[in-house]
């Protein structure tokens, strides 16, 4: 049985696992929207959501602490003012939308966008 294991390995050990959710985090607030498998986007929206969270506050220890996951100051900025613009919001900024199946291995496809 499965219970409390909430993270998905994906077949990578830690850091190949760490890096991967980094730059997918990366681009994702970059473009805004990304297509993924289904298990990817919904550990990715765990990790965006949190940084997002984070940059609620904006202050130099949420900066740093964002910084720190992503190393990669344009996109730390980014995160911030996505902190200040669902200010108001409590949780619940990005969406996931599933599109099918992959051609090439029939894995499970996803969409994973900001919500307006």
């Amino acid at each position: 049985m499965r219970h409390k294991k909430d993270i998905r390995k994906f077949s990578r050990n830690k850091s190949h696992r760490k890096s991967l959710l980094r730059n997918m985090a990366i681009s994702f607030i970059q473009n805004k929207r990304i297509i993924t498998t289904e298990a990817k986007a919904k550990q990715l929206k765990r990790v965006v959501e949190k940084l997002i969270t984070t940059g609620k506050t904006k202050d130099l220890a949420s900066i740093r602490k964002i910084n720190a996951y992503l190393n990669h100051p344009e996109t730390t900025a980014m995160v911030i003012e996505l902190g200040q613009k669902f200010k108001e919001r409590n949780g619940g900024y990005i969406k996931i939308i599933k599109i099918g199946c992959r051609s090439g291995d029939a894995s499970k496809m996803a969409v994973i966008q900001m919500v307006e």
